[in-house]
Protein backbone atom coordinates (compact mmCIF):
# COMPACT_ATOMS: atom_id res chain seq x y z
CA UNK A 1 0.00 0.00 0.00
CA UNK A 2 1.33 3.40 -0.93
CA UNK A 3 1.03 6.16 1.63
CA UNK A 4 1.97 9.66 0.58
CA UNK A 5 1.93 12.95 2.42
CA UNK A 6 -0.75 15.43 1.33
CA UNK A 7 0.06 18.10 -1.24
CA UNK A 8 2.46 20.61 0.34
CA UNK A 9 1.32 23.53 -1.81
CA UNK A 10 -2.36 22.73 -1.45
CA UNK A 11 -4.89 25.36 -2.44
CA UNK A 12 -8.04 23.25 -2.23
CA UNK A 13 -9.08 22.90 1.41
CA UNK A 14 -11.50 20.06 0.80
CA UNK A 15 -9.03 18.01 -1.24
CA UNK A 16 -6.37 18.59 1.43
CA UNK A 17 -8.70 17.40 4.20
CA UNK A 18 -9.44 14.18 2.29
CA UNK A 19 -5.71 13.69 1.59
CA UNK A 20 -4.88 13.98 5.30
CA UNK A 21 -7.65 11.53 6.17
CA UNK A 22 -6.34 9.11 3.55
CA UNK A 23 -2.83 9.42 4.99
CA UNK A 24 -4.14 8.69 8.50
CA UNK A 25 -6.24 5.74 7.27
CA UNK A 26 -3.25 4.15 5.58
CA UNK A 27 -1.13 4.75 8.66
CA UNK A 28 -3.73 2.93 10.78
CA UNK A 29 -3.66 -0.02 8.38
CA UNK A 30 0.15 -0.10 8.41
CA UNK A 31 0.09 -0.32 12.22
CA UNK A 32 -2.10 -3.44 12.16
CA UNK A 33 -0.90 -5.11 8.98
CA UNK A 34 1.57 -7.92 9.66
CA UNK A 35 0.48 -8.58 13.23
CA UNK A 36 -0.77 -12.03 14.10
CA UNK A 37 -4.31 -12.25 15.40
CA UNK A 38 -2.92 -12.93 18.86
CA UNK A 39 -0.70 -9.84 18.77
CA UNK A 40 -3.48 -7.65 17.37
CA UNK A 41 -6.03 -8.88 19.93
CA UNK A 42 -3.70 -8.40 22.91
CA UNK A 43 -4.69 -5.78 25.48
CA UNK A 44 -1.33 -4.84 27.01
CA UNK A 45 -2.65 -1.94 29.10
CA UNK A 46 -4.36 -3.54 32.09
CA UNK A 47 -6.54 -0.53 32.86
CA UNK A 48 -7.91 -0.56 29.29
CA UNK A 49 -8.91 -4.16 28.55
CA UNK A 50 -10.64 -3.26 25.27
CA UNK A 51 -7.70 -1.26 23.92
CA UNK A 52 -6.33 -3.65 21.31
CA UNK A 53 -5.04 -3.01 17.81
CA UNK A 54 -8.01 -4.93 16.41
CA UNK A 55 -10.39 -3.05 18.69
CA UNK A 56 -9.05 0.30 17.54
CA UNK A 57 -9.38 -0.70 13.89
CA UNK A 58 -12.88 -2.09 14.43
CA UNK A 59 -13.84 1.17 16.14
CA UNK A 60 -12.46 3.17 13.19
CA UNK A 61 -14.66 1.07 10.88
CA UNK A 62 -17.67 2.14 12.98
CA UNK A 63 -16.50 5.77 13.02
CA UNK A 64 -16.23 5.91 9.22
CA UNK A 65 -19.52 4.06 8.74
CA UNK A 66 -21.48 6.40 10.96
CA UNK A 67 -19.91 9.79 10.37
CA UNK A 68 -18.97 9.66 6.69
CA UNK A 69 -21.45 7.13 5.36
CA UNK A 70 -24.62 7.59 7.42
CA UNK A 71 -24.52 11.10 8.97
CA UNK A 72 -22.48 12.62 6.14
CA UNK A 73 -23.63 11.02 2.90
CA UNK A 74 -26.96 9.60 4.07
CA UNK A 75 -26.19 6.04 3.01
CA UNK A 76 -28.69 3.42 4.13
CA UNK A 77 -26.29 1.32 6.19
CA UNK A 78 -26.68 -0.17 9.66
CA UNK A 79 -24.80 1.66 12.38
CA UNK A 80 -22.09 -0.37 14.09
CA UNK A 81 -22.62 1.54 17.34
CA UNK A 82 -25.94 0.02 18.40
CA UNK A 83 -25.79 -0.70 22.11
CA UNK A 84 -24.50 0.72 25.33
CA UNK A 85 -21.64 0.57 26.07
CA UNK A 86 -20.25 1.13 22.58
CA UNK A 87 -19.85 -2.34 21.06
CA UNK A 88 -17.49 -1.22 18.29
CA UNK A 89 -14.47 -2.16 20.45
CA UNK A 90 -15.69 -5.71 21.10
CA UNK A 91 -13.89 -8.45 19.20
CA UNK A 92 -15.49 -11.49 17.61
CA UNK A 93 -13.46 -14.67 17.12
CA UNK A 94 -13.65 -14.02 13.37
CA UNK A 95 -11.99 -10.59 13.68
CA UNK A 96 -8.47 -10.74 12.26
CA UNK A 97 -6.08 -8.09 11.00
CA UNK A 98 -6.98 -9.09 7.43
CA UNK A 99 -10.76 -9.06 7.95
CA UNK A 100 -10.81 -5.70 9.73
CA UNK A 101 -8.44 -4.09 7.24
CA UNK A 102 -10.84 -5.24 4.49
CA UNK A 103 -13.82 -3.84 6.42
CA UNK A 104 -12.02 -0.53 6.96
CA UNK A 105 -11.18 -0.23 3.27
CA UNK A 106 -14.82 -0.98 2.38
CA UNK A 107 -15.85 2.01 4.49
CA UNK A 108 -13.41 4.20 2.55
CA UNK A 109 -15.33 3.25 -0.57
CA UNK A 110 -18.64 4.06 1.13
CA UNK A 111 -17.23 7.44 2.18
CA UNK A 112 -16.56 8.31 -1.46
CA UNK A 113 -20.27 9.22 -1.65
CA UNK A 114 -19.46 12.25 0.53
CA UNK A 115 -16.55 13.49 -1.60
CA UNK A 116 -18.85 15.08 -4.17
CA UNK A 117 -20.28 17.40 -1.50
CA UNK A 118 -18.46 20.66 -0.88
CA UNK A 119 -17.17 21.43 2.61
CA UNK A 120 -19.93 24.00 3.23
CA UNK A 121 -22.72 21.59 2.31
CA UNK A 122 -25.03 20.50 5.07
CA UNK A 123 -24.51 16.82 5.80
CA UNK A 124 -27.32 14.31 5.37
CA UNK A 125 -28.08 14.42 9.11
CA UNK A 126 -29.00 18.10 8.69
CA UNK A 127 -27.02 19.03 11.81
CA UNK A 128 -23.48 19.68 10.58
CA UNK A 129 -21.47 20.70 7.58
CA UNK A 130 -19.39 18.25 5.60
CA UNK A 131 -16.35 20.25 6.79
CA UNK A 132 -17.24 19.54 10.43
CA UNK A 133 -17.76 15.82 9.83
CA UNK A 134 -14.50 15.47 7.90
CA UNK A 135 -12.55 17.37 10.57
CA UNK A 136 -14.13 15.23 13.28
CA UNK A 137 -13.27 11.95 11.54
CA UNK A 138 -9.70 13.15 10.88
CA UNK A 139 -9.12 14.08 14.53
CA UNK A 140 -10.70 10.82 15.73
CA UNK A 141 -8.55 8.81 13.34
CA UNK A 142 -5.39 10.70 14.29
CA UNK A 143 -6.03 10.11 17.99
CA UNK A 144 -6.48 6.40 17.43
CA UNK A 145 -3.43 6.17 15.17
CA UNK A 146 -1.51 7.34 18.25
CA UNK A 147 -2.97 4.42 20.18
CA UNK A 148 -1.97 2.08 17.35
CA UNK A 149 1.60 3.45 17.45
CA UNK A 150 1.91 2.33 21.05
CA UNK A 151 0.07 -0.96 20.60
CA UNK A 152 2.27 -1.91 17.65
CA UNK A 153 5.43 -1.11 19.58
CA UNK A 154 4.21 -3.19 22.52
CA UNK A 155 3.23 -6.06 20.19
CA UNK A 156 6.44 -6.48 18.23
CA UNK A 157 8.73 -3.52 18.83
CA UNK A 158 8.02 -1.85 15.49
CA UNK A 159 8.10 1.94 15.61
CA UNK A 160 7.90 4.64 13.00
CA UNK A 161 5.42 6.95 11.34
Amino acid sequence: MTRTWPEKHATDESALAWQFLDFLRKTAVMKVDGLTREQAAAAPITTSPKLTALGVLKHLVAVERYWLGIAGAGLDLPSLWEGDPDPSWDLDPSDTPESLIASYRAEWTNADALKSHGPDAVAADGKRTVRWILAHVAQETARHVGHLDLLRELADGQTGE
